[in-house]
């Protein structure tokens, strides 16, 4: 998800210190990148590279690989200088912290609505980077979720594929529960301190912290609501497995420890890591909120693509991006097969890679099951202030468990919330 013209046809990943970064202003055809992830956003966009350079050979790339916090501060510190000659012509952002850059630096991006054609992206996508009527990204990766679970678990506890259907919360819960009573494993991980599963449920009610207006979202949010009240009886009905961050989520998973997962996309390779596993796992919809218009559809997390508007090699840059992430179907299919990324490109979905039967969940099409997902995604308003709201919500959410109303936890969720934002 993330750059010399010196040396034609070459494409290079770098490491940057701070020399490279005084030193980011290209040369004439030479495109640099800032993105974070070796496995996945690097080698993904050195395959884009290769691909465009092939054609246009008097183009090079940088493609520098920082680590995602400091690709977040060196960016933020350049724009907030104006130091533009530092920063990159394309650089990556995760889908929640866009609008904060596109509010707080108005013209530091490039306007690409009139260069991309949208209408074939995932409509949640291009609403996450639209200000003002103006589009500024290219989607690039989708965080649209799926529930994992182990067949054998949900066997032995008495469950067929069919009853992991079209499940509500609980239905989830109820299962849970005799999943633990039957098998010893808990439904899944919890870190109650990180709030992505209730970002996951309340997106999936088609709400978020925010209006469209920006004004915050929190008291009057059923969604909101219905998702704390959710997971404050997955804890105390002993459906999750207590974790403290990501390591510990992640064992817990990988070891057998829970029958089941919800998660973006990308985390399907780290299910698929233990082969021991394999046909022992299976993919179904995440389960319905019960508050109207609620779907079975989610996100958690993904990145886009945003071109520089005082880069020198600006019209390149967006060249690039248009030919490569937002006409080539091929290469969908190719990063889907050997990287895992299932990309915001409604039309790659019609690949033969989306297609193929996956032997490690028992022949699903897992592949097509979350292109089609990925179109059910509600389209919502992450605001500039998400993290700060996060934080909000995982501060009260004890209260909740102790017995506290859901209402007054939303006011204290509410008032926390407007402190920060001010």
């Amino acid at each position: 998800m993330d750059y010399s013209r010196a040396f034609k046809r070459s494409i290079s990943a770098t490491v940057a210190g701070a020399a490279l970064l005084c030193s980011t202003a290209a040369l004439a055809g030479e495109v640099t990148i800032w993105c974070w992830d070796p496995n996945f956003n690097v080698a993904i966009m050195k395959e884009a590279a290769a691909r465009y350079t092939a054609k246009n050979p008097d183009t090079t790339f940088n493609i520098v690989d920082f680590a995602k916090a400091d690709v977040e501060q060196k960016l933020q510190t350049g724009l907030a200088s104006g130091m533009t000659d530092t920063l990159p012509d394309i650089v990556l952002i995760e889908d929640y912290g866009a609008q904060k850059y596109l509010q707080s630096f108005p013209g530091s991006f490039a306007a690409l609505t009139d260069k991309i054609d949208y209408s074939g992206f995932a409509k949640y996508k291009v609403d996450l980077m639209t200000l003002e009527g103006e589009v500024y990204g290219v989607p690039f990766d989708s965080g649209v979720t799926g529930l994992y679970y182990r067949t054998d678990y949900l066997e032995q506890a008495g469950y067929k594929a069919s009853d992991m259907e079209n499940l509500t919360w609980d239905r989830f819960i109820e299962i849970g529960k005799d999943v633990k009573a039957k098998t010893g494993h808990e439904m899944m991980a919890l870190d109650s301190n990180d709030g992505g599963l209730i970002r996951i449920m309340m997106q999936s009610g088609g709400q978020w912290y925010f209006n469209e207006d920006g004004s915050l979202n929190i008291t009057g949010n059923a969604a909101l609501k219905a998702a704390l009240e959710t997971q404050a009886r997955i804890v105390n009905e002993g459906v999750a497995k207590p974790t403290s961050g990501w390591n510990d989520g992640i064992s817990a998973l990988t070891s057998g420890d829970v029958a089941s997962v919800l998660m973006g996309v990308w985390i399907t390779g780290t299910v698929k890591s233990q082969a021991d596993q394999s046909g022992k796992w299976a993919l179904t919809a995440i389960p319905k909120l019960d508050v109207e218009g609620a779907t079975a559809a989610s996100n958690l997390g993904g990145s886009s693509w945003y071109v520089l508007d005082a880069s020198a090699e600006k019209d390149e840059a967006i060249d690039f991006l248009n030919e490569v992430y937002a006409k080539d179907l091929d290469f969908y299919q190719k990063i889907l097969t050997e990287r895992g990324a299932v990309g915001s490109l409604l039309a790659a979905r019609t690949g033969e890679a989306y297609q193929k039967p996956d032997d490690f969940f028992s022949g699903q099409t897992v592949w097509q099951n979350f292109a089609d997902w990925l179109e059910q995604v509600p389209a919502v308003n992450y605001g500039i202030f998400t993290n700060e709201l996060d934080t909000a919500v995982t501060a009260n959410f004890p209260a909740l468990l102790k017995g506290t109303p859901v209402d007054d936890v939303l006011k204290a969720i509410e008032s926390q919330a407007a402190g920060q934002i001010q």
